[in-house]
């Protein structure tokens, strides 16, 4: 794990980053290692169990899509302070083939594969932040946010 602490202004807001950790997802073991990694920062950093399931099912549902549709990425994981709250950043990225309409992606029950089609518009609502960009050709980058 890499330690790093470091200020950042985000939305205006001056926080501060204090852990980070990059895993490559290139399997199915390493969406379980994500779903570790992921529950051990948010234990580690106070969220209630409620707070740690969904920050978890959303982290194991956008592996899934990384490793399924993307063709296998990274997910960073970053814990932050802002004034007296804590929270957790994660950051998927991906090479794939990218997502040619974003608004349809996030639709309940839209899938090109098959799921059932809840994993992108599952983990946005699992989030207290949610980004998404993606290029045709290029990738996609997903980044969530929960904060305690």
């Amino acid at each position: 794990m890499k330690l790093q602490i470091r200020s950042l202004p985000l939305n205006g807001v001056q926080m501060t980053m204090q852990k980070t950790e990059t895993i490559d997802i290139q399997s199915s073991t390493d969406v379980v290692l994500v779903r570790q990694a992921v529950r051990l920062l948010a234990v580690e950093i106070g969220f209630g169990l409620v707070d740690q399931t969904k920050i978890v099912t959303a982290a194991s549902e956008l592996a899934r899509n990384t490793l399924d549709y993307g063709g296998g990425g990274t997910v960073k994981l970053e814990t932050l302070q802002e004034g007296r709250r804590r929270g957790l950043r994660l950051t998927f990225e991906d090479r794939g083939p990218g997502i040619p309409d974003i608004d349809l992606a996030l639709k309940d029950g839209f899938t090109t594969g098959s799921g059932l089609g809840m994993g992108l518009s599952g983990a946005k609502r699992l989030a207290n932040e949610f980004e998404i960009q993606s290029a045709v050709g290029e990738g996609t980058r997903v980044i969530i946010v929960r904060w305690k």
